[in-house]
């Protein structure tokens, strides 16, 4: 039974009962917003001991955190320590992307290691099982695929990315368009390159009822991936892309209709001006379902540093109605990530989370930067430590900075604006 399903029979489960509580929303209108698709609860009945997530409409955007290992770094301990460093910083969900080493025991240890869902992206581990045993991707066979989704939805795994929108169309389409990046989604290339050496339909849109099944056994979320999304601001919006798109709303309503839980993932690379249609473009093909996007990065420029053109595309899209946010570090399109590295990419998604939060009217996120405000006004140090995003660097680069002054810092010292014409005033009216 789904939470969907659930929902749709008039029940509020334990979980729908945390999320409402978590967000301060009614119960009843959790679980209307469930049935209508519009908010989705990853929850895998065989993860024990989740921490239940509502991602969607109306919500706190969520942030997601990308880990894992690849065939040149292959680190079980390192892999965990950035399992708790995204947790520690706040990240809501974390997706294990292993290419390397034992893939089967890594994401095992993963899920058993987490509080907070778990996502994975099964044709990973299907394709490199078929170059391991097959000796080439191309022949891995359907049954290859399906046997690993089997497996990490029996394991726990709350929520999977399958690129179904990769179809033989949409293949052929992007072969017309001559785009400059061509594709930059892994899980996309290893699907188009067996359908083209085998002359078939994705599995993933051919079987597509196969996977609901699964889906629907276990509660295992679907994220409908975007194989064809845009690794270039160049290739941004183009017909490859908006053609993926179709197909996942049409495979959203099919999903729906079987009680699985759906939520969509989109660009990629998307200059500011377009951010706000890919947007709007998603939320009315797909039904409101919710949007999961990485980034958008908004300049292709900044190697060492996407983590900040990360946050500037994921505020944007948040504030104009996307739900969920795929972190980017600053090692992105360079190296595998260390611990740290993860700590930077989520935190700057966080703030671009809490920014687009408050454009939406979320008044717990105005809130806390109210009492923030309050805070600096009274020189309340250690409140202002507690209200930070990253308290520990907030603390650190306070006892770095403290002033021969009493209250103030090192920035303004005894010029200190708020200081100054604080104690005017209080002199002035005695």
């Amino acid at each position: 039974m789904t939470q969907k399903i659930e929902a749709q029979k008039g029940i509020i489960t334990k979980e729908m009962e945390v999320v409402a509580k978590e967000e301060e929303v009614p119960s009843e209108w959790l679980r209307e917003k469930i049935v209508s698709g519009r908010i989705v609860i990853p929850a895998n009945r065989n993860h024990r001991g989740v921490k239940p997530v509502g991602i969607g409409e109306r919500l706190r955007i969520k942030v997601n955190t990308n880990i894992g290992t690849s065939s040149d770094h292959v680190d079980l301990e390192e892999e965990l320590r950035k399992l708790e460093v995204s947790i520690e910083v706040g990240t809501d969900t974390v997706m294990d992307l292993s290419t390397g080493g034992d893939i089967d025991a890594i994401r095992k240890e993963i899920i058993r290691h987490s509080s907070i869902p778990v996502g994975t992206v099964p044709i990973y581990e299907a394709a490199i099982e078929a170059v391991r045993r097959r000796k080439a991707l191309a022949k891995m066979e359907v049954e290859d695929i399906f046997e690993v989704i089997e497996r990490q939805a029996e394991e726990g795994v709350d929520f999977i990315t399958v690129h179904c929108g990769v179809t033989r169309n949409a293949v052929e389409r992007l072969r017309r368009c001559r785009r400059l990046m061509g594709v930059v989604s892994r899980g996309g290339s290893f699907l188009i390159e067996w359908m083209i050496y085998n002359g078939q339909e994705n599995p993933l849109y051919e079987h597509f009822d196969r996977l609901l099944g699964i889906a629907k056994e276990h509660d295992v979320t679907l994220s409908l991936g975007d194989g064809l999304r845009p690794g270039s601001l160049a290739d941004a919006t183009d017909r490859p892309q908006v053609e993926e798109t179709i197909v996942l709303g049409e495979l959203t309503e099919r999903a729906w209709a079987e009680g699985v839980q759906v939520m969509i993932e989109g660009p990629g690379h998307v200059p500011l001006d377009q951010i706000e249609a890919n947007v709007l473009l998603e939320k009315r093909l797909c039904k409101g379902a919710p949007f999961y996007v990485l980034g958008p990065l908004v300049t292709d420029i900044s190697p060492g540093y996407d983590h900040i053109t990360c946050a500037i595309g994921g505020a944007i899209a948040g504030k104009t109605g996307a739900d969920f946010l795929c972190y980017v570090t600053p090692s992105e399109h360079l190296k595998l990530p260390s611990v740290e590295d993860v700590r930077e990419g989520v935190i700057a998604t966080r703030i671009a989370g809490h920014a687009a939060d408050i454009a939406r009217g979320n008044r717990r996120a105005f809130q806390r930067d109210f009492e923030m405000s309050k805070a600096r006004k009274s020189f309340d140090w250690e409140r202002q430590i507690e209200l930070s995003i990253d308290p520990s660097k907030a603390r650190r680069y306070h006892e770095e900075g403290r002033s021969g002054e009493k209250d103030v810092c090192t920035m303004c010292g005894e010029f200190c604006a708020i200081k100054r014409v604080k104690d005017f005033f209080e002199n002035a009216s005695e």
